[in-house]
């Protein structure tokens, strides 16, 4: 196992220098988005079926249909607006911030993103290699989380699309559907679906104790997502963009877990 994490640290490594010299020469670093989602996905299911032992068991192979089902729901997304959109805010951001350190510390900047792929990688290992022999409720409980996981964010998605896609919501915050109960859905379904794995790797029993270490996945990910380079970032460029009527959504709506909103939300925008 202890090889297997090299060689995934080391492929991870290299695929995204890949990415920095593809957005080096795109002229946007969204397009890291899209090697980091496949990136992971491909590792994902590498590891997952990974035989340390004979064949791939249904286990194994339940995680990494898991896994790849994300990388391509997510993946394909990325690439679409990528293709049809501006960079996105948050690099557009670090080009002004970091000025003409910019493509160096973007470098150093996508090896911590490697890395953070690593940590996820592994709690897909130690889910798929769980020496249960049969499957269990468990491993059918983490199958449904990551399904409504990505069923979830793919609606925040559309309903953020479908809301932007009308003029008269030019310069409003959205704030229905999902996004009525979260200011960050999207990011929520995201963190979600990392549950799934030390759903399936934990063994009550004590047979496995490995299993706790997929913990680590969505711990990292609330981590990254509700601290660090998700909401933080994010809430700052729509304050910049929004003003006050950012703040009013801030005041009646979660940051991250989904919650009935604090007064009636219109249908529209908050105005």
């Amino acid at each position: 196992m202890i090889l297997s994490i090299l060689l995934l640290s080391f492929g991870l490594c290299a695929f995204m220098t890949l990415a920095w010299v593809f957005q080096r020469r795109a002229g946007n670093a969204g397009w890291v988005d899209v090697f980091w989602t496949a990136g992971l996905g491909v590792a994902g299911v590498a590891v997952a079926l990974l035989p340390f032992s004979g064949s791939p068991d249904a286990r194994q192979i339940l995680v990494a249909c898991l896994i790849a089902i994300w990388a391509l729901r997510l993946g394909l997304h990325l690439f679409v607006r990528v293709s049809h959109s501006a960079e996105d805010v948050r690099y557009a951001n670090f080009r002004k911030v970091w000025g003409a350190n910019y493509q160096s510390r973007m470098f150093w900047f996508l090896q911590i993103q490697a890395a953070a792929a690593i940590i996820l990688a592994i709690s897909v290992l130690l889910a798929a290699h769980n020496p249960a022999p049969m499957l269990r409720a468990a491993d059918w409980a983490g199958a449904v989380i990551l399904a409504v996981a990505i069923i979830g964010e793919g609606i925040g998605d559309d309903q953020l699309r479908r809301f932007k896609s009308i003029p008269a919501n030019k310069g409003r915050v959205c704030d229905v559907g999902l996004w009525s109960w979260s200011r960050h859905p999207n990011y929520f379904f995201e963190w979600l679906g990392w549950v799934a794995y030390p759903v399936m790797a934990i063994d009550l029993s004590g047979q496995y104790p490995w299993g706790w270490i997929a913990l680590s996945a969505p711990v990292f990910m609330y981590w990254l997502l509700a601290h660090v380079s998700g909401v933080p970032p994010l809430e700052e460029m729509m304050l910049k963009s929004r003003g006050d009527a950012y703040r009013a959504y801030q005041a009646t709506t979660s940051a991250f877990f989904p919650w009935p909103p604090r007064r009636p939300v219109s249908q529209s925008a908050v105005s």
